[in-house]
């Protein structure tokens, strides 16, 4: 590694985003983060604080909104390469049209700069919503999967699978010459930063503060942050992840039931809040008419999304902590930053 190398990092409040920064700062790169405005990068600091980053002498900041396609010509000017973790999140409330628009445009106006920078590699983080959704399989899913755009989807989900898809193109076409790799995680747990965390991370904190009195019948892929961001890393430098996609999971799929387990066998003093019994699909259903939150659970119920791993460990060497450590490593960190009752 040239340790004069510039790295760019989107969004950096981001959760993925963060531990990127910190795994890239430890590996001697200098960073240089997106932020919309830049009164979050004192926040990005104690982030990164937690994370256990002393120095920050390596790390710049920098205004850009993936909305305006301006900001990111003197972004990613400098920069060998990008991790593009960024991406739009409206509300719940949000139309169709307000997931996919910005999503799609942002991830061309940061390839575009990329390009016109001379970055040699983007590392999109696109999601397993681009690759398993829309369809049914009983074998685990891997790269050469894509959503269904033609099922029923969720804003956010088709949001992802039209950005990626639209990043592909654009290497394809206008972007010759520019390389680019895309990781697809499952639900990302993992030691918590900050207040600003994932869905999947809101789960464990609900069981945790007894806030979940029941566990809907749903299984989905886990994966620990920290490995998130190591196979980003792993994939900007090495040649073979040039034009792949890959998988960002630990392993066999948890259920709601499974996680939960887990917490009260770690955490026997947190046992009597956390919930250890599945609810019937068909009350959740009844709960969804009077509850937005519990409506948003519907549309997974029964289902189990199993995917694999094995390209990324036998491409780039990738050995992703297990399910078990993820789940308790999230608790731990939620715990330690005083977010649990």
């Amino acid at each position: 590694m040239n340790q004069s190398e510039q790295v760019l990092v989107t969004g950096g409040s981001g959760f993925i985003a963060s531990h990127c920064i910190a795994l890239l700062l430890n590996k001697g790169y200098h960073v240089r983060t997106t932020l919309r405005s830049l009164d979050r990068a004192t926040t990005v600091k104690s982030m990164l604080k937690v994370a256990g980053i002393k120095d920050f002498q390596k790390l710049s900041f920098a205004l850009a909104d993936l909305s305006k396609a301006d900001d990111w010509t003197a972004a990613a000017e400098g920069c060998t390469y990008i991790i593009h973790p960024a991406s739009p999140t409206p509300g719940h409330a949000a139309t169709e049209e307000e997931f996919v628009t910005p999503a799609v445009n942002g991830v061309l106006f940061v390839l575009r700069a990329a390009k016109a920078a001379g970055v040699k590699r983007v590392v999109l983080t696109s999601a397993f919503g681009a690759v398993g959704m829309g369809t049914n399989k009983k074998t685990p899913y891997t790269e050469n999967d894509w959503t269904n755009l033609n099922a029923e989807l969720p804003f956010y989900q088709r949001s992802k699978t039209l950005a990626e898809k639209a990043a592909w193109e654009y290497i394809a076409t206008d972007g010759k010459g520019l390389e680019l790799t895309a990781i697809n995680p499952v639900g990302v747990l993992g030691p918590v930063l900050d207040t600003d965390y994932s869905h999947s991370i809101r789960t464990i904190h609900s069981m945790l503060n007894g806030e979940m009195k029941g566990l809907p019948k749903m299984s989905f892929g886990y994966v620990d942050v920290r490995d998130v961001a190591d196979l980003h890393v792993r994939a900007m430098t090495d040649a073979k992840a040039n034009g792949e996609r890959f998988l960002a999971v630990a392993g066999k799929g948890l259920s709601m039931l499974d996680i939960a387990l887990t917490l009260r066998e770690a955490f026997p003093e947190k046992a009597a809040r956390i919930p250890k019994k599945e609810t019937p699909n068909w009350l959740i259903r009844g709960l969804a008419l009077f509850n937005p939150t519990v409506k948003l659970v519907v549309p997974f119920l029964g289902l189990v999304k199993e995917a694999s791993h094995e390209k990324a460990t036998r491409l780039l060497g990738w050995q992703p902590r297990s399910n078990r450590e993820a789940v308790i490593a999230t608790a731990e960190s939620l715990i330690k930053l005083g977010l649990v009752k």
